[in-house]
C-alpha cells in the first residue's frame, strides 16, 4: 500500500463555540498536569472530530483489518488474484476477501461519492461479508472498500481499477464527510439511505429521505435500490423512480419483483440479483457494526477523560466516577438492545429472495448440538430464527474495552435469565431466551464463566 497522504486539516469541520470552549479547558488541564500542551490546531481538531488524536487515533496508519491482510499478501507475493478484462479487480477482490457474489445488492440513487456514474441503468453494486463491503460501478476507474477493524471500526479505502497491480489506499478525507456525520452520530460508520429518486437517480430531497437500519419499517426502505424477491402484501420503495407528475415513489410499482432485466443490462454484473434477504442482513449488520464501534469509541473517551481527572484530582488509579460509569452503561445498553433486536421492525408477511444468498449466509454459521446457529434465517415474522445478532461472534465484539464488555455481559445475562431488575425485552419470549442461551453456550468461546 502506498504511503497515506492526508492531513488532519482535511478532516476538520468547524466546531461550535461550545467545543472551542472545551479546547481551552483541555489545554489548561494538560498544562496544569505538567504535560506538553498540543498545538492549537490539533486540539481544535480533536474537539471538532473526537476520533482524531488521543485516545482514539482513528487517523493512525496501522490497521488489523482484512485490507491490511490483503496488502501484506500482495507485498509478500502470495496474492494470486488476476485482472479481469470485464470487471477489473472485482472478482479477485471478492475471492481475496471471501465475499460471496450472492451478496450482491444494487443501488441506483445518486447518493455516493461517484454519483455522476450511477443511474437506474448503471447501478452501483455492493458485495459484503461480516468484515468487508465492496462497491463496484461498471466502467468506473475505482472501487470502494470498507473494512471493519476490530478496534477502530469501519475504515474506508479506494481500489484503483488499473491492471498493473492491486493496491488499496485510505480515503478518510473524502469518505468521512458523510461517514462521520450526524447520520452516524459523529463517529466513523456505515450509512444506508432510502430516497425518492427521479428518473435519473437524483434524490428528490423535498420529498424526504430515510436512514435505513433494521429498525426501519419496510415501507421506508430501499428507495433508490433494486430489490429482487417476494414479500407478500408488504410494500417498500425499491425498483421504481418518481413519475414526472409526482413527488414520491409509488410503493405498489416495485413490489414483488423477481427479475431486473426490464431495468438494466444484467450481463454487465456478476449476478442478476439484488436479493431482498441480502438487503435485510446488510442493514442489520451495518448498524450493529456502527453501534459496536461507537460503544468502543465512547468508552475509550470516557476512560481517558477519567484518567485525566484522576491525575488532576489526585484520585487513585482505576477510580471510576458515577458519570463515567453511566457513559459506559449507556454504550452497553445500546449494544445489548441491538444484539437482541429490541427495536427491529417485524415482518408482516414471509420474505423470500431470488439468489442463493440465504443458503450461503447460513452455511457460514457455527452450530450447536441441535444444529442451530445465530445465522439461521426465519423470514416469516422476523429476520433471524434465534434473535441474537451473529455479530456477537465477531472480532469487533471481542475487542471491545473490558470495562464495556463487563457491563454488556451483565445486562445480557440479566435479560436472558430473567433476573430481577433486568431491563424489559418484550420482543423475547421464554423460548427465545432459552434458545439464545443454549446457542451461545455451545458456539461462543468468549462467553464468561457461569453465563
Amino acid at each position: 500500500m502506498a504511503p497515506l497522504t492526508r492531513t488532519q486539516a482535511s478532516l476538520a469541520r468547524p466546531a461550535p463555540w461550545t467545543a472551542a470552549l472545551g479546547v481551552t479547558c483541555v489545554a489548561a488541564a494538560a498544562t496544569a498536569l505538567g504535560r506538553p500542551s498540543a498545538a492549537p490546531v490539533a486540539s481544535a481538531l480533536q474537539e471538532a472530530e473526537p476520533y482524531i488524536g488521543a485516545p482514539i487515533h482513528y487517523e493512525a496508519d496501522t490497521r488489523a483489518d482484512a485490507v491490511a491482510r490483503l496488502t501484506a499478501s500482495v507485498r509478500a507475493g502470495s496474492f494470486r488474484g488476476t485482472w479481469d478484462e470485464r470487471h477489473g479487480w472485482l472478482p479477485a477482490a471478492l475471492a481475496a476477501f471471501d465475499i460471496p457474489v450472492e451478496s450482491q445488492v444494487l443501488v441506483f440513487s445518486k447518493t455516493s461519492l461517484q454519483a455522476d456514474r450511477i443511474s437506474p441503468t448503471t447501478p452501483r453494486a455492493i458485495y459484503f461479508n461480516d468484515e468487508v463491503v465492496v462497491a463496484w460501478i461498471y466502467g468506473s476507474p475505482v472501487m470502494e472498500v470498507t473494512a471493519l477493524d476490530p478496534v477502530q471500526g469501519p475504515t474506508f479505502y479506494a481500489l484503483p481499477q488499473t491492471p498493473d497491480a492491486l493496491t488499496l489506499e485510505r480515503r478518510d478525507d473524502s469518505c468521512l464527510t458523510c461517514h462521520a456525520s450526524p447520520r452516524t452520530q459523529g463517529w466513523p460508520g456505515h450509512v444506508i439511505r432510502s430516497v425518492h429518486p427521479d428518473a435519473r437517480g437524483f434524490p428528490i430531497l423535498r420529498a424526504g429521505t430515510y436512514r435505513t437500519t433494521d429498525s426501519s419499517p419496510l415501507e421506508e426502505r430501499w428507495g433508490g435500490w433494486y430489490v429482487t424477491g417476494t414479500h407478500g402484501a408488504q410494500r417498500h420503495m425499491g425498483n421504481t423512480t418518481v413519475a414526472n407528475d409526482a413527488e414520491r415513489v409509488d410503493l405498489d410499482a416495485g413490489a414483488n419483483v423477481t427479475d431486473l432485466a426490464q431495468f438494466l443490462d444484467l450481463a454487465r454484473y456478476p449476478s442478476p440479483h439484488s436479493d431482498i434477504v441480502a438487503l435485510l442482513v446488510l442493514e442489520h449488520q451495518c448498524e450493529m457494526q456502527n453501534v459496536l464501534a461507537r460503544g468502543s469509541y465512547e468508552t475509550r473517551r470516557a476512560l481517558d477523560y477519567q484518567h485525566v481527572l484522576n491525575e488532576a484530582l489526585k484520585e487513585p488509579e482505576g477510580h471510576v466516577s458515577d458519570s463515567t460509569r453511566r457513559r459506559i452503561e449507556r454504550a452497553a445498553e445500546d449494544i445489548v438492545d441491538r444484539l437482541l433486536f429490541k427495536d427491529a421492525a417485524p415482518l408482516q408477511a414471509p420474505v423470500q429472495g431470488t439468489s442463493r444468498f440465504a443458503e450461503v449466509f447460513q452455511a457460514r454459521g457455527k452450530r450447536d448440538a441441535g444444529g442451530r446457529s445465530l445465522r439461521d434465517l426465519e423470514l416469516q415474522r422476523r429476520l433471524f430464527r434465534v434473535p441474537c445478532s451473529y455479530m456477537i461472534e465477531s472480532a469487533a465484539f471481542a475487542a471491545l474495552p473490558p470495562e464495556l464488555l463487563e457491563v454488556i455481559w451483565r445486562d445480557l445475562g440479566a435479560i436472558l435469565h430473567g433476573r430481577e431488575g433486568a431491563r424489559p425485552a418484550p420482543q423475547l419470549d421464554a423460548e427465545d431466551r432459552r434458545a439464545i442461551l443454549e446457542v451461545l453456550r455451545s458456539t461462543l468461546d468468549t462467553l464468561p464463566d457461569g453465563f
